[in-house]
């Protein structure tokens, strides 16, 4: 895993796999994100070194707090941004893409500003 943005991306995808399925293993992830499993397994171990994740001894993926945390995080700017764009105009697929890339970067202050317009485009 190379920087920043790679984790999260681990972090994200394993969030959604762990929403959609009863268990996620390194195969999973490899597979949606179209990785090779050596390149997942080594992003993987990292995940776990930093203290974000544990694996059973089945191979069985799990959040610990801090990891839970912080998917929660980038996935909640993921789905913020991609409603943004799609309230701009913008197809889901594009919408989307663009969501996945920005939400790494985006300062926070203008994500908060972001938030807001769009919780206050749902209230209506």
């Amino acid at each position: 895993m190379r920087d920043h943005e790679s984790e999260e991306m681990y972090l994200e995808t394993i969030l959604v796999l762990k929403s959609e399925r009863a268990v996620v293993r390194s195969i999973d992830i490899a597979e949606r994100l179209g990785y090779a499993k050596s390149s997942v397994s080594r992003g993987v171990n990292l995940l776990q070194d930093r203290g974000y994740i544990v694996i059973d001894d089945d191979g069985f993926i799990g959040f610990t707090e801090s990891g839970a945390k912080k998917a929660e995080h980038v996935y909640e700017r993921h789905r913020v941004l991609t409603e943004f764009f799609i309230e701009l105009g913008a197809n889901t697929e594009l919408a989307e893409s663009n969501a996945c890339r920005i939400e790494h970067v985006v300062d926070d202050e203008i994500f908060e500003l972001i938030k807001a317009r769009v919780d206050g485009q749902n209230r209506r």
